[in-house]
């Protein structure tokens, strides 16, 4: 029960120091030991171990993955699509929703303000790949008004760690 209370907490209110230092970390090096974790924020195992599942069950940490080379798994085309849905309502938005997390070609889809609706992540071996999911999925789904792609030349920066919690730090 009182880990559930602290769960609640940590989750809504308050992560000190030491649970950002742990965070920074993992986000660096996913697959850290949880020694090698516990020296570098100065912290014994146990405690340090603790704070981490506390982070994994309140939600703060969602999972662990690989950063993957889009180019040498095949999938070297990298567009960003925006969307403008004829219609806003609720209906219409679960509808465009419920059908973009069937395709895998879209890694990430964002809710948008301002004059698009939604901005799509997508990836694609090829320009003519690309062609097809656009033709014969995207364009299928109910409800989109307009659509306008623009493809990624090359990444220039792509964060792994999250910036440092200003508040926290003291800075401004």
């Amino acid at each position: 029960m009182l880990l559930y209370l602290y769960i609640l907490v940590i989750k809504a209110i308050f992560m000190d120091k030491v649970d950002f230092s742990i965070l920074n970390e993992l986000q660096k090096n996913g697959r850290i030991s949880n020694q090698e974790l516990s020296d570098r924020v100065n912290l014994s195992p146990t405690p340090c171990a603790r704070r981490v599942k506390i982070l994994e069950q309140s939600g703060v940490i969602k999972g662990y993955s690989a950063t993957i080379d889009t180019e040498l798994f095949g999938l070297p085309i990298m567009a960003f699509v925006s969307v403008r849905l004829v219609k806003q309502t609720d209906s219409e938005i679960k509808v465009f929703e419920n059908e973009i997390m069937a395709l895998e070609e879209i890694t990430a889809c964002y809710l948008m303000s301002g004059r698009n609706d939604y901005l799509l992540q997508v990836f694609a071996a090829s320009l003519k790949h690309y062609e097809n999911f656009v033709r014969r999925k995207l364009t299928h789904i109910a409800g989109i008004g307009a659509l306008e792609t623009h493809f990624a030349f090359g990444q220039v920066k792509q964060a792994s760690v999250l910036p440092s919690h200003g508040l926290l730090w003291g800075s401004q």
